[in-house]
């Protein structure tokens, strides 16, 4: 998926990811999404998908969960998207978690990054 750079793009993304966010306080009750931060949002060229990013503490176990809820949730949060931000075309959300704000925060690096003993 090639993402968008334009102004237009960048600016839907912003508003989609405070509308998720908002969403996921005010209207989610589920509580695998307890504790998640939206932290991005990229679009593709033609607006039609969007990469939502998500962070949270815990292990994978857990990750899986949220990611879990969101594929869950995704209708009503399209839905809900249609609604407020008032679009002709809702995009579809996919959720992916975000590894990069991981490993800035809590100094998790992969196996491929540690050195050989």
């Amino acid at each position: 998926m090639k993402s968008a750079t334009s102004r237009r793009s960048i600016r839907m993304g912003d508003q989609i990811m405070r509308e998720l966010a908002t969403m996921l306080l005010e209207d989610i009750r589920d509580p695998r999404l307890d504790m998640v931060t939206i932290s991005g949002v990229k679009l593709n060229r033609d607006l039609k998908i969007a990469k939502v990013l998500f962070t949270m503490s815990g292990d994978s176990e857990r990750v899986n969960e949220a990611q879990e809820a969101f594929e869950k949730a995704s209708g009503f949060l399209r839905s809900g998207l249609g609604k407020r931000l008032k679009l002709k075309y809702v995009p579809e959300l996919r959720f992916i978690f975000d590894e990069f704000l991981e490993e800035m925060v809590y100094g998790k690096q992969s196996e491929e990054n540690l050195p050989d003993s």
